[in-house]
């Protein structure tokens, strides 16, 4: 039996989340990460040492030309993204690239644009939906055990923004985006929110800054309004604490009501579920408290793969992400004017 070659990959980042991607490649038999591109060089070397990675480059277009992988796995801020994404575009290599995916929609545009021209496959590396509870509720959703969702609340609770010190530790350069909550964390629930509800039509949003020691908004509160009638909730904040043991690893805790019951998540992942006129019950479904989310780069990553060897779309394709931003900007248009804006749902395919 022929055995395939293993995906060649390279990667752009060595910093605090570049972590969990590496960690999530070693685990892939099916992927080689041959050369990774760091300008701290020795923060590149503690990487490869760790993974096994044999070499480093501090020019990610030299990297590419003397590689010549079949994907770059961009992790780096986003004002960075698009000329890695032209850089790997131009030389016909396949993209994964953290979210979010750029600054403004326009560049974003660019390069799905670019990607699609050079005729390289894009992913969005948007994990929150590879959540093992998500995906447990996306199966409860599809198998009817409560009926049609029709709202879905989160509260977030992080803490990690409050002092003066506020991100320094981990990714100083959130202090001076000029958009942070929205832009940095609630993408994640716009792309899960969609996940699980479908297309987004209107949004109203109240946001304000919490913590004076940065430039962007730290909380907030979002409504909205899916096509199907249904409606969501993301009460967010960073600057005020849970009293979760680990806020990070759900980012939250939740319900959503539907037409036949409801069911609840916490901060640690039990999940109970409740059918209308019945008591409430567990929900035992698989998770690992393991790496990142749950483990959710791995499962991405591992999508990613998958998509790559048979051709399959992406869930969090170019196209697909574009949506994603739209709705980020709808919700800053929403707390600078305090009125509802409205999205076109048609929008989103295409």
């Amino acid at each position: 039996m022929t055995t395939r070659p293993r995906l060649r990959g390279v990667a752009v980042g060595a910093g605090y989340f570049a972590a969990f991607h590496h960690e999530a490649w070693s685990r892939i038999p099916d992927v080689e990460i041959v050369a990774v591109c760091e300008h701290d060089e020795d923060r590149a070397r503690q990487v490869m040492g760790r993974h096994g990675i044999p070499r480093h480059y501090a020019e990610a277009g030299a990297m590419l030309d003397a590689e010549r992988p079949d994907f770059i796995d961009i992790i780096t801020p986003p004002s960075t993204h698009e000329a890695l994404c032209v850089a790997a575009a131009s030389r016909g290599v396949h993209i994964i690239c953290q979210k979010p995916l750029a600054p403004t929609f326009d560049e974003a545009r660019r390069i799905v644009e670019t990607a699609e021209a050079a005729g390289v496959r894009l992913l969005v590396h948007e994990n929150f939906r590879w959540q093992p509870w998500y995906r447990e509720m996306k199966r409860i959703q599809i198998e009817g055990e409560v009926g049609t969702f029709t709202h879905l609340h989160v509260m977030t609770r992080l803490g990690d923004g409050w002092g003066p010190d506020a991100y320094l530790a981990r990714q100083p350069y959130f202090r001076e985006y000029p958009r942070l909550l929205v832009h940095e964390t609630g993408v994640h629930f716009i792309d899960t929110f969609r996940f699980l509800l479908g297309e987004v039509t209107s949004v109203n949003a109240r946001l304000r800054r919490l913590n004076p020691a940065i430039r962007g908004e730290d909380a907030g509160v979002v409504l909205f309004t899916f096509a199907s009638g249904a409606t969501g909730v993301w009460d967010a904040n960073r600057y005020n604490e849970s009293e979760a043991a680990s806020p990070r690893y759900t980012f939250g805790e939740l319900r959503i009501d539907a037409s036949g019951g409801h069911l609840t998540m916490d901060s640690s992942s039990a999940m109970r579920i409740k059918p209308l006129g019945e008591p409430a019950r567990d929900v035992d479904y698989a998770r690992d408290d393991r790496n990142f989310g749950g483990d959710c780069v791995y499962a991405l990553q591992q999508h990613f793969v998958a998509c790559m060897r048979s051709g399959a779309p992406f869930e969090s394709g170019g196209h697909e992400y574009l949506q994603n931003i739209r709705i980020v900007d709808a919700v800053y248009a929403s707390a600078s004017s305090g009125d509802v804006v409205r999205l076109d749902a048609d929008s989103a395919r295409g």
